[in-house]
């Protein structure tokens, strides 16, 4: 006996089947027209950690499908790591020779670069130190210091430089504990771990557990330029282009200039 099926089911049927493929076609346009979530990796001299997380919080509130992800450390070894092929979409270097080399490797074109601020390079000591130091001289008091490793650490070259211009870099060289960047010196003062350290201004004023006991005189070392630029190889230049314009603004220097850095533009 063949079986009549109700003419209600079969509109409840037809009805159902429309409705279910019209969600199917407005949820793929909705996947489609919807902006895709981007993440940035900004690879950043350590000195500049406190200053651009502040600075990607307020570029993140008006870019809201846009992250930013920071690789913070001494900028030899994120230059080398650049030079390596690690993706990464802008790097923002405290000393112009290591950003220069990726200029002359073709990994960063220079006119997507730019010298955006400055700093100062300055003696520290531990708040309770019970030894006197008024001038980078002093050091020879100090029995053990702490400076970045001058062949990664910009302000390890920095306060090398320093010193064998003032004459003392002999007399304290085998007390010099070397350090993988400018934070984990500030860190060794700190803790008392070291008598002094050399650090930039910027890294000392973020802590209220060190003396400032004398800033260095800018002719004894070489310029100190952080230089910011797009990686060529970036897989997201467009937003890369967009973060990099930020920094340049006004807005980000104001920031930066907060934190004790100078604006070079």
């Amino acid at each position: 006996m063949k079986k009549i099926v109700p003419k209600m089911l079969i509109l409840m049927f037809f009805l159902t089947a429309c409705s279910t493929n019209e969600q199917t076609e407005t949820s793929e346009k909705l996947d489609t027209e919807s902006p895709k979530s981007v993440e940035l990796t900004v690879s950043a001299a350590a000195s500049l950690q406190d200053a651009l997380t502040d600075i990607s919080e307020e570029f993140e509130k008006e870019h809201s499908t846009i992250k930013i992800n920071y690789n913070f450390g001494a900028s030899g070894a994120l230059q080398q790591q650049i030079s390596q092929g690690a993706p990464v979409d802008l790097f923002f270097s405290a000393a112009e020779d290591k950003f220069d080399t990726l200029v002359a490797e073709g990994l960063i074109e220079e006119k997507n670069g730019i010298d955006l601020v400055g700093n100062s390079l300055v003696l520290v000591t531990p708040k309770n130190s019970s030894i006197e130091m008024k001038s980078f001289n002093d050091m020879t008091k100090a029995n053990t210091v702490a400076l970045g490793t001058p062949e990664s650490v910009p302000a390890g070259k920095y306060g090398k430089d320093t010193l064998e211009n003032i004459g003392v870099w002999d007399d304290i060289e085998d007390r010099v504990v070397f350090a993988k960047d400018v934070r984990q010196v500030l860190t060794y003062v700190e803790t008392n771990n070291v008598d002094a350290g050399i650090v930039y201004q910027t890294d000392a004023l973020t802590s209220d557990k060190v003396n400032i006991v004398a800033t260095a005189e800018e002719d004894l070392h070489g310029p100190i330029i952080y230089p910011l630029g797009i990686v060529n190889n970036s897989s997201h230049l467009e937003e890369a282009e967009l973060f990099y314009n930020f920094l340049k603004d006004n807005h980000a220097i104001n920031i930066l200039v907060e934190y004790g850095f100078k604006d070079l533009r």
